[in-house]
């Protein structure tokens, strides 16, 4: 273990940081400080960028804007900084979204949050962000890095977090707010009343019928998710309400521009909880899809630079 150095992937995390802003030199400073020392010596994590379409959030892709994630944690947490309402957006604060439903204000700034893998405090939630306690600690060569940074006073920093909102009760109303959203959305009504042969068998409220969809241009497929994607009779007949579903969703946002696949699960009370991929190329009919379909809609639904997915921007 003590061999594998830290991965980093500062493309990732450049293209993680919402349009308009860029990855702070000392973000840039500590990835290169960081290059090549060994994992867990400083914490358990990777530096690496995400949307907050992938990491542990309810319907995450609304919230694109919001944050900056670039550091992944081996449970699947995420660790960035929120750009919250009235907040600094040149120093925002350091937030983790846990994957079990942790959702903590780690630090008031990115220098803070440096300074606090120093002195590896961090409870059981968030335990990750310790050294890793087989490998030689490095914190001591990371405070003295720090040290000679030009960062903000630190005491000033603690004055800014007893000002800072409550991040965890906004997650915990955005996770609200977004089930209620989808369990009353009339197109998801409508997909659930088509669905209904589908409905699980089982008793327990979370039992359900894996759905997923590929839509790109013209191209359109499909699946229930049982032993493995399969074909079934109602796809046909719901193709017109999903492709109204997306253009609905490209005119309330249109920045994120038009998803490309979507996997939703049937519950056995008809609700339908879906999940939207803005940025992967799906498969359709055991190819990839078309370029050319993608670079309709995309012609058709433009995004910022940063949110065009590698495959399409560099075709």
């Amino acid at each position: 273990m003590s061999d594998t150095p830290y991965p980093i992937d500062l493309d990732s995390i450049r293209g993680a940081f919402p349009p308009g802003i860029d990855a702070p030199p000392l973000l840039v400073d500590f990835a290169a400080w960081l290059e090549g020392r060994p994992w867990g010596s400083v914490g358990c994590f990777s530096l690496q960028g995400q949307f907050s379409d992938s990491a542990p959030i309810v319907d995450g892709s609304p919230l694109r804007d919001r944050f900056s994630l670039f550091m992944r944690l081996p449970d699947g947490s995420a660790v960035g900084g929120w750009y919250g309402a009235g907040l600094d957006r040149d120093n925002p604060p350091i937030v983790g979204l846990g994957s079990e439903g942790d959702y903590e204000l780690l630090a008031p700034s990115l220098d803070a949050l440096l300074t606090r893998l120093t002195s590896q405090q961090f409870d059981r939630a968030w335990s990750d962000l310790k050294p890793h306690r087989e490998i030689e600690p490095q914190t001591g060569e990371l405070a003295q890095w720090l040290a000679a940074q030009p960062v903000a006073d630190m005491a000033t920093c603690d004055d800014r977090a007893a000002e800072l909102p409550d991040f965890r009760g906004f997650m915990e109303k955005w996770s609200r707010d977004r089930e209620d959203y989808w369990a009353n959305h009339r197109m998801m009504a409508e997909l659930g009343w088509r669905l209904a042969a589908h409905l699980p068998k089982g008793k327990n409220a979370w039992d359900n019928t894996r759905f997923e969809v590929a839509i790109v241009g013209k191209q359109y497929q499909a699946r229930v998710l049982t032993r493995g994607p399969q074909p079934f009779e109602e796809a046909a007949s719901i193709e017109s309400l999903l492709r109204e579903l997306r253009e609905e969703m490209r005119r309330a946002q249109p920045e994120l521009g038009l998803w490309y696949a979507m996997k939703f699960g049937l519950y056995a009370d008809g609700r339908i909880m879906p999940s939207f991929e803005y940025d992967v190329r799906p498969t359709i009919d055991g190819e990839p899809a078309l370029l050319t379909e993608a670079k309709a809609d995309l012609a058709r639904a433009p995004r910022p630079e940063r949110w065009v997915p590698k495959w399409l921007a560099a075709s």
